[in-house]
């Protein structure tokens, strides 16, 4: 629940039906409402402003830019790609002003990170990680790149970590595997997605461990893991952005990888030293020549005895 609504669900008994359903109707259209001015959201429901002020009021604001930035964040907490977009197109900015845009708030959002995730977090989280014995990393629809990249990352740094793919009852399954010595971590934004949600609610009634990366206090993934960090994804586009989630997660891998050097470097020699058949490797142009000739069935006449000079390789 946002803050707006939890001030509407404590006004009630101060508002009359007619302003309740003001509110009600603001909140459920919060697309078309929250960037709008006293005198424009007036003019919109065909009220006088004193009424839109009023209304604030009782809901327990002092100046209605205050309750005109929770009516923002509720907006944002209620995104939907569809919203996303329709708000972002009703600014009629230029697709290159778009893309500006999107730059400015990806930066926007690592600077916020930095200023609100310290060294000690993130240190204080890879040592938990080095006490748990297995770890279960949760993301579902874009999230899953980012549960992916987390597993991954840990797997190189010899951690056991698993990002399970498919339905949600496979997730309850694999949840249902981990014990207090292992680590739930959930990835999810915003309102928060069922089945992550459910997996980090079965874990801590498993008694297992659990962290969140989430963008916001008050989403369920803050509430409900033993601890989290936030890292915003606020962008102008259908999915969002993942810029601050994956820096933090470098941070980590960082913070993994020199907690234990001797071990990482070793386990990351071995790797060097599997994958150097997986790399690139320029083939000299006389052999690649010949692989595309043998490859489009021709011959190469050069290489065949000359008929014309008596090199047919008869007597």
């Amino acid at each position: 629940m946002t803050a707006l609504e939890t001030r509407f669900e404590q006004a009630q008994p101060n508002l009359n039906t007619s302003r309740s359903n003001l509110i009600r109707d603001i909140l459920e259209n919060a697309e078309d409402t929250y960037f709008l001015s006293s005198r424009a959201l007036a003019k919109r429901y065909n009220i006088d402003k004193a009424t839109i002020v009023r209304s604030v009021q009782i809901l327990g604001y002092k100046k209605y830019a205050e309750f005109a930035a929770d009516l923002r964040s509720h907006f944002v907490s209620r995104l939907t790609p569809y919203k996303l977009m329709k708000a972002a197109a009703r600014e009629h900015r230029s697709v290159s002003d778009h893309v500006e845009h999107s730059f400015e708030m990806e930066a926007h959002n690592l600077h916020a990170l930095r200023a609100g995730l310290d060294a000690n977090q993130v240190i204080r989280l890879a040592k938990q990680l080095n006490r748990a014995r297995r770890i279960i990393v949760v993301g579902v629809d874009f999230a899953a790149s980012l549960s992916y990249l987390m597993a991954y990352g840990l797997n190189c740094l010899g951690y056991d970590a698993e990002a399970p793919a498919g339905s949600h009852g496979n997730l309850q399954q694999k949840v249902n595997l981990l014990g207090p010595k292992d680590l739930l971590i959930a990835i999810s934004f915003g309102r928060c997605l069922q089945a992550t949600v459910d997996a980090l609610l079965r874990a801590r009634e498993n008694g297992v461990p659990t962290f969140g990366i989430t963008d916001s206090d008050k989403t369920p993934i803050a509430r409900f893991c033993d601890s989290y960090w936030t890292a915003s994804i606020a962008n102008p586009s259908f999915h969002g952005s993942y810029v601050a989630p994956i820096a933090a997660m470098d941070a980590l891998f960082v913070a993994c990888a020199h907690i234990q050097p001797q071990r990482s470097l070793a386990l990351l020699q071995q790797k060097d030293e599997d994958s150097r058949s997986r790399w690139y490797s320029p083939v000299p142009e006389q052999r690649r020549r010949s692989g595309s000739r043998k490859h489009n069935g021709r011959k190469d006449k050069s290489a065949l005895p000359d008929a014309t000079n008596g090199n047919s390789g008869s007597v």
